[in-house]
């Protein structure tokens, strides 16, 4: 499913109509300027708001579409940009954005993993690079941890579409933390399965106070397998809301 088969992402379309689109073989983009199932106002919105989708699809410009859909409907938007989604997952010192430290960000783009690390290459240059050269962003609570403490502590902006795959697991009842989660969907973490978020901290602290290089190599695989799982899981999810959203009404 990609954004071409989503009516309910143009002006003024509920999911109401969206369901009766798909239900009578209207399934693309494509067919809306043929179909009686809409009146003649909802064409005409349809119509320009595809003509301008096209065109930011074309050049890859997301930024449209962070601006023009909900965000909840943004898992449509992955089979689109696939290639080069961010998958991102950070670590910290503690929960709070304003008192602790980022200490290192994993990011996993097309089939490659980086890890950025504090007092090294951690700088806001590097993470805007990242974003520059990201379409979208996919994490698992992101949005209110993740983004938040790399904005307000590196001056950086998130302006492209971001996938928080906690609320579309949700929606899939899958609930809890990414890893219980990723236990239930079947993936694994090797090497690391000992490690959780507190043991991310004494991890860090070993490296940071005693130049403890095993710790760091440790903390940095833990952060990969966070950002690397996010895409299987976001396959997941996207097939499982495919099938209860879309498949049913063909």
């Amino acid at each position: 499913m990609k954004l071409e088969n989503s009516f309910i992402v143009i002006p003024g379309f509920g999911e109401k109509t969206e369901r009766k689109l798909w239900k009578n073989g209207v399934t693309h983009w494509d067919q809306i300027e043929e179909t009686d199932h809409v009146t003649a106002g909802q064409r005409t919105k349809a119509t320009e708001f595809i003509q301008k989708a096209r065109k930011n699809l074309e050049v890859k410009n997301t930024p449209f579409f962070n601006n023009q859909i909900e965000s909840k409907y943004f898992w449509r938007l992955y089979n689109n940009f696939s290639e080069n989604a961010c998958f991102y997952d950070i670590e910290t010192t503690g929960l709070d954005k304003n008192r602790n430290k980022v200490t290192t960000v994993s990011f996993y783009r097309n089939g490659e993993s980086k890890t950025l690390v504090r007092g090294d290459d951690l700088t806001a240059e590097n993470l805007r690079q990242e974003i520059f050269e990201s379409d979208i962003f996919v994490s698992f609570n992101g949005k209110r941890f993740d983004q938040p403490f790399l904005e307000h502590n590196f001056d950086v902006s998130f302006d492209k579409p971001h996938i928080d795959l906690m609320y579309a697991c949700k929606r899939i009842g899958l609930s809890g933390g990414l890893k219980p989660i990723e236990k239930q969907v079947g993936l694994a973490r090797e090497d690391v399965e000992d490690v959780d978020g507190r043991e991310a901290v004494r991890l860090w602290k070993k490296y940071e106070n005693n130049g403890n290089e095993a710790a760091l190599e440790k903390l940095v695989k833990y952060n990969q397998y966070d950002a690397e799982n996010l895409k299987r899981l976001l396959e997941h999810v996207h097939t499982a809301l495919r099938k209860e959203i879309y498949e049913p009404h063909l």
